[in-house]
């Protein structure tokens, strides 16, 4: 399916009440918490990283092949193309990718819940460099009106992706480390200054 993906994130102190929160709202379960695993390709000369789009696989209860173009400048929120297809076999899909020339350069996991409010999806990111909640809806007055009714702090949005993160606290903090992985993160903290973000969670 190709459509716009129009989306925000934000650093989260306290999940389990964001949780509680979209739960009085009449949030509506769609993904029960999953282990979600994406690896990243790219051509050998990094084509596509340099024209900021992406090439993803994903496996978490199923097997998705997508794609994502440059975000779009002068928005108030991440807008970008996205076309995503599910495949019958990450492993095959893998396979294909490489025969074709393309090559895995980044693996990231999260463990992921997701709720719709309406027309709006909400998730719930566990990742190795913290908690996140992504909201994704059909225009940013949605989003914006979403987060607020979450008691979210709509200036402390990021629209960074996830990758743009790591390399940022990668950065910051001297780390060399290729994967964005619960395993590569043992025994390491990262803090908000490290991500160059604040926690948006805010009391009603």
């Amino acid at each position: 399916m190709t459509e716009n993906e129009i989306e925000v994130k934000f650093l989260l102190k306290d999940l389990p009440r964001l949780e509680l929160r979209i739960k009085a709202l009449g949030g509506k379960l769609v993904q029960e918490r999953v282990n979600e695993v994406n690896l990243r390709f790219d051509t050998p000369g990094g084509d596509l990283s340099r024209d900021h789009r992406v090439l993803r696989l994903r496996q978490d209860q199923q097997a998705r092949l997508t794609y994502k173009g440059a975000a779009q400048v002068n928005h108030t929120v991440s807008v970008r193309e996205e076309i995503e297809v599910e495949v019958s076999s990450y492993a095959d899909t893998k396979l294909l990718l490489e025969a074709l020339g393309y090559q895995p350069f980044m693996l990231y996991e999260k463990f992921r819940t997701t709720y719709s409010l309406g027309d709006v999806l909400v998730t719930l990111d566990e990742t190795p460099i913290g908690n996140f909640s992504e909201i994704e809806g059909p225009s940013a007055a949605r989003l914006q009106e979403t987060a607020e009714s979450l008691w979210l702090d709509w200036s402390l949005r990021s629209m960074e992706s996830y990758s743009a993160l790591f390399e940022r606290v990668k950065a910051n903090c001297g780390w060399t480390m290729q994967n964005l992985s619960f395993d590569e993160f043992t025994g390491k903290s990262v803090t908000p200054a490290d991500l160059g973000l604040k926690f948006a969670d805010q009391a009603e």
